[in-house]
């Protein structure tokens, strides 16, 4: 698990990105624990994220993940309002979506890419909503969801930060994110969480 390097308190008002979408699936659970868990209490920025889960059966990633991370973690439930430093799963079987006005959505309309959820529509949402104030996630994950929303986040002048092959369990997913060539950073997974922290904690690029 990365540790954090970052403690000093900042104004959310002030974070330079003011959400990160995650996505990943297979090997995701670990992936998202290390991620999460390098982050500190007072992280500035909203996280959502949408993780390919088995729609038969109830999630228990948002209690797994609360034990692993010091942020506060919730599946997420239509309406719930975007907070700093709070973390949002979107549950099984449902695309969740981030509104303009910082609320979310939760939707049952056809699978994207054979899933549901769908990082492609999430990363949409996210880069209609909140522009170059969004960060997009790729890690772990077969298939090839995540693709086109990354490019709809590099279109609105957003961040995109992807899984490096070479780290991640499963390569489908960021492998084609890669090749959209819409990718600002590359990074082993153990590096994303400073990145992530740098990002939204100064306004200097990294």
């Amino acid at each position: 698990m990365a540790d954090a390097v970052y403690s000093d308190p900042v104004d959310p008002e002030k974070a330079v990105f003011e959400v990160i979408a995650i996505a990943t699936s297979a090997g995701g659970l670990n992936a998202l624990s290390q991620v999460l868990g390098g982050l500190p209490a007072n992280f500035p920025t909203a996280i959502v994220v949408v993780q390919h889960l088995d729609p038969r059966h109830r999630s228990l990633m948002a209690d797994i993940l609360s034990r692993r991370t010091p942020l506060a973690v919730k599946q997420a439930t239509a309406d719930d309002r975007l907070q700093p430093g709070n973390v949002y799963i979107a549950p099984p079987n449902r695309h969740l979506l981030v509104n303009p006005d910082g609320t979310l959505s939760l939707t049952q309309t056809e699978l994207v890419h054979f899933v549901r959820p769908s990082a492609d529509l999430l990363f949409d949402s996210v880069a209609a909503s909140y522009k170059d104030r969004a960060i997009a996630v790729v890690l772990t994950g077969t298939g090839s969801d995540g693709g086109t929303g990354v490019k709809a986040i590099k279109a609105m002048g957003g961040t995109v930060i992807v899984e490096d092959q070479d780290t991640a369990e499963f390569s489908g997913m960021p492998q084609t994110a890669i090749k959209t060539g819409f990718v600002d950073f590359v990074l082993p997974l153990a590096e994303i969480t400073p990145a992530l922290i740098t990002l939204v904690t100064t306004r200097d690029s990294i």
